[in-house]
């Protein structure tokens, strides 16, 4: 690209960033400052506005960049995140949107609490989120880094680097001064921005082709040099029963793990009721369906217009594939209608990932501050300010993320994506299922299911392939390899449930049955419900 087409793009780049920040200081100067308002937007947004910010909250720079990077390399194979995504959603409509908008307040220990002793199982909760939290936040640096590099017509380490350290300073800007009313428009235009620059690049592809979807899958797969392989389940996952297994474990963390994301439940707090928060669910299931159909569109087409040995030649995990396609289908490099699609689906890519982080951030602080400090916090000691407390977490949070995010850089994003639902479904959906239906769980159980599942998760995580032991993981040089999938939620998952299990039928504790019928009646009237 040349300087002026590089001039371009960041003039772009620049006026999202210019007006996401006015947004952010629009509302600064109108909050009240209380906790509600920074955590929750005072619960004032409708269906349909917290829908659009649903949809981007999980439309994030994993689905954009990283699911149609793997379909362009690995064809059928990359189309079980695309799935896996949406139909997680089934999960939340019918199992957690309603029920938690009723029983909590905030944050997903808010909903364990009610019947529980508070004190350990808001910080066990509390952990658990801030971790899914920030491995989440760390697949986001890794595309801007990536995103940024290709751009800038470099892949140096000081570019990327530079980028990562830029969207975490953006994104503790956002959440501190904005809080949620902030974040959710920024997802909203955010969210309108990512379709509409889906909706173009799908419909110039199958133009391309003279809307013949076959002939784009047929050539997709003469190009991929995998035949009609490519098209077929197995070339990822299919070589022996360890891929096998994995291809398992992976469908299993897709589906379950959405149900458990903090930033996701924390957005059901945002509509006045839980009917609200059950059309929200529908309005956003809509716009992600769509979504993810056109991501497979754009996977192929990129295989099939620009090849997996040009994708992976400028990312080796093909987080690059959607902005190499969108310059090809404006004419090609050095064209001024290559640059300016380029330009325009770079800038949308930076607006997901800046949108997805914020509301990643807002979750997170809100864990530290209303469940970790409030538990913590000496009795006696001066108490802060809960909004207080959870910007300065915020800014702690970006600094984590930030130096995850440079020492993953050059990991697949959806991949990473993929760890964080394992751990959220590990974690965070059994003791949330088991709260919500069974009568006879206690603090014990609800401890031991969350730290069941967290601590296998992130342990399996640090002792498989995605660590030391291969040539593509974080630490290629070393080899402490002791588990051979790539994502633990085989085995974690059923572990979170069997944590939690366990720790009730051992307890000693007698349920609370008040308690228990005053949450459940809460949960499916809303009587009672914040």
């Amino acid at each position: 690209m040349t300087t002026d087409h590089r001039t371009t793009a960041l003039l772009l780049f620049s006026a999202f960033v210019a007006v996401t920040l006015i947004i952010t200081t629009w509302v600064s100067r109108h909050r009240r400052g209380s906790a509600e308002e920074f955590y929750a937007g005072n619960r004032l947004f409708s269906p349909m506005e917290n829908g659009f910010a649903l949809a981007g909250d999980y439309m994030s720079a994993a689905s954009f960049l990283g699911v149609s990077g793997l379909i362009a390399l690995v064809g059928y194979d990359g189309m079980l995140y695309s799935v896996g995504f949406l139909v997680a959603w089934l999960v939340v409509l019918f199992l957690v949107a309603e029920l938690v908008r009723n029983c909590g307040r905030f944050t997903l220990a808010d909903v364990v609490a009610a019947r529980m002793r508070e004190r350990p199982v808001r910080i066990a909760a509390g952990t658990s989120s801030v971790a899914v939290s920030v491995l989440y936040l760390v697949a986001q640096m890794v595309g801007a880094g990536s995103l940024v590099a290709l751009l800038l017509g470099g892949t140096g380490e000081a570019v990327q680097a530079w980028t990562v350290v830029g969207v975490g300073a953006l994104m503790v800007i956002y959440v501190s001064l904005g809080g949620m009313r902030a974040t959710t428009w920024i997802q909203i235009v955010k969210a309108v921005l990512l379709l509409g620059g889906t909706i173009t690049l799908t419909v110039l592809v199958l133009l391309r082709f003279h809307g013949d979807v076959n002939r784009l899958l047929h050539t997709a797969a003469e190009r991929s040099g995998h035949g009609d392989a490519f098209l077929a389940p197995g070339l990822a996952y299919g070589g022996d029963w360890t891929d096998r297994f994995d291809f398992i474990s992976l469908g299993l963390a897709l589906v379950l793990g959405t149900a458990g994301l903090p930033h996701i439940l924390s957005r059901f707090y945002t509509v006045p009721t839980a009917r609200a928060a059950r059309r929200s669910v529908v309005w956003a299931i809509g716009l992600i369906g769509g979504f993810y159909l056109m991501t497979i569109v754009l996977g192929f087409g990129a295989a099939a217009l620009i090849g997996p040995d040009a994708v992976r030649a400028s990312h080796a995990s093909g987080n690059t594939a959607v902005p190499l396609l969108a310059l090809d289908l404006g004419g090609g490099a050095g064209t001024t209608g290559g640059t300016v699609l380029f330009a325009v689906v770079a800038a949308v890519a930076f607006a997901t990932i800046l949108a997805v982080v914020a509301g990643i951030t807002l979750a997170s602080s809100a864990s530290v501050a209303h469940d970790l400090y409030a538990s913590l916090r000496r009795p006696g000691g001066k108490p802060r300010s809960e909004v207080a407390v959870a910007r300065v977490a915020a800014v702690g949070i970006g600094v984590v993320a930030i130096a995850l995010g440079l020492l993953a850089r050059d990991l697949n994003v959806a991949f990473l994506v993929g760890l964080a639902f394992a751990v959220a479904a590990s974690a965070n959906l059994p003791v949330l299922l088991y709260s919500l239906f069974w009568r006879g769980f206690t603090t014990r159980g609800a401890v031991w299911s969350v730290y069941g599942g967290l601590i296998p998760a992130v342990v399996l995580v640090m002792l498989s392939p995605v660590v030391s032991g291969s040539p593509d993981s974080l630490f290629p040089g070393a080899d402490f390899q002791l588990f051979p999938l790539q994502n633990p939620g085989l085995v974690s998952i059923p572990l979170g449930f069997l944590a939690g299990w366990l720790g009730t039928v051992t307890s000693t504790e007698v349920p609370d049955e008040a308690r228990h019928a005053e949450t459940e009646v809460r949960s499916l009237t809303g009587a009672g419900a914040a």
